[in-house]
């Protein structure tokens, strides 16, 4: 039988991956996303079923359920950063290997969330849809270079967006007690200090049980007053409830979400008028999306090299 490659992800350019056409002249047969969204659990399991040895795997959740239901299963190569919806313990125990790409997202992250910091300070979204009305509101926004941006978690993307914003002359500090590596000029304070002092709060972090609503009730208790809240990581990190309570009081006078909970996201914040919400795209900017195909492919090709399923 021949050995196949599925690939989750909702699109996926794989005439121009060189990788992939590797594979496929050594007699893969590629398998491709028929729904062209984030998939299920029950999607995957069903997607997965044949000889499959390889997976370039996007958001859905890799559960143990699915290791157990694939055990022909060799290498997943996650098409991003993140590995929140891959059971990591479930993959090593059925001598899964689990790569990702953490570097080639980076760049269109962090310039999403710079758009995103921008468009709340000028108050972009609520002028534009004013003007469409026949209105011409002459509102008043906030210059970055007068702000104090706290960035929590700074990896790949937050080390990006710091600097970025120290391009506008805005004053950054960050917490993150993995930190390896801080940008020159950033201030590593203790996440307390971070929420009482920043004037924008933006998350760079991975998600995880103990990320778990790392912005809830409390948080957005103990935050400066206009303070604005940015979110291009993962949706589990904010308390998208509280969240609209600290909006709809003014305790958090404006935030931005990319990622949220359940996706695509129907829930209450869609009708508060000093939210902007994208549907997931900060890795969707053409130039890192190939790259990122790209090194996943790349690091499905040697992952199967290393199990010796491709010679």
């Amino acid at each position: 039988m021949m050995k196949t490659l599925v690939i989750s992800t909702s699109s996926f350019d794989i005439d121009h991956n060189l990788p992939l056409q590797q594979l496929i002249q050594k007699g893969f047969r590629i398998v491709t996303n028929p729904h062209r969204r984030k998939l299920t659990e029950d999607e995957i399991i069903e997607l997965l079923h044949g000889e499959v040895v390889g997976l370039i795997a996007g958001i859905e959740p890799l559960t143990e359920r699915v290791f157990q239901a694939i055990p022909t299963l060799k290498v997943v190569s996650r098409c991003g950063a993140g590995l929140d919806s891959v059971d990591l313990n479930a993959a090593q125990d059925r001598g899964v290997a689990v790569l990702n790409t953490p570097e080639a997202p980076a760049q269109a992250v962090a310039e999403l969330t710079m758009g995103l910091i921008l468009s709340l300070l000028r108050q972009i979204n609520q002028i534009d849809q004013a003007v469409r009305k026949g209105e011409w509101p002459r509102l008043q926004g906030r210059l970055l270079a007068a702000q104090t941006v706290g960035i929590i978690g700074i990896g790949h993307i937050g080390r990006r967006v710091a600097k970025l914003c120290q391009a506008f002359e805005a004053k950054v500090i960050a917490h993150d007690p993995f930190a390896t590596q801080v940008p020159q000029g950033v201030t590593l304070v203790p996440l307390e200090k971070l929420l009482g002092s920043a004037d924008i709060i933006t998350l760079h972090l991975p998600y995880t049980p103990q990320t778990h609503h790392l912005l809830d009730k409390k948080a957005f208790a103990s935050l400066k007053p206009e303070a604005m809240i940015i979110n291009a990581a993962r949706g589990g990190l904010i308390d998208e409830c509280a969240l609209a309570e600290a909006l709809s009081s003014g305790r958090v006078s404006a935030a931005a979400l990319d990622t949220f909970e359940q996706e695509p996201y129907q829930g209450e914040l869609s009708a508060c008028s000093s939210i902007t919400l994208t549907s997931h795209v900060g890795s969707l900017a053409r130039e890192s999306r190939q790259r990122m195909e790209i090194e996943a492919a790349e690091n499905l090709l040697q992952g199967l090299m290393r199990v010796g399923a491709v010679q």
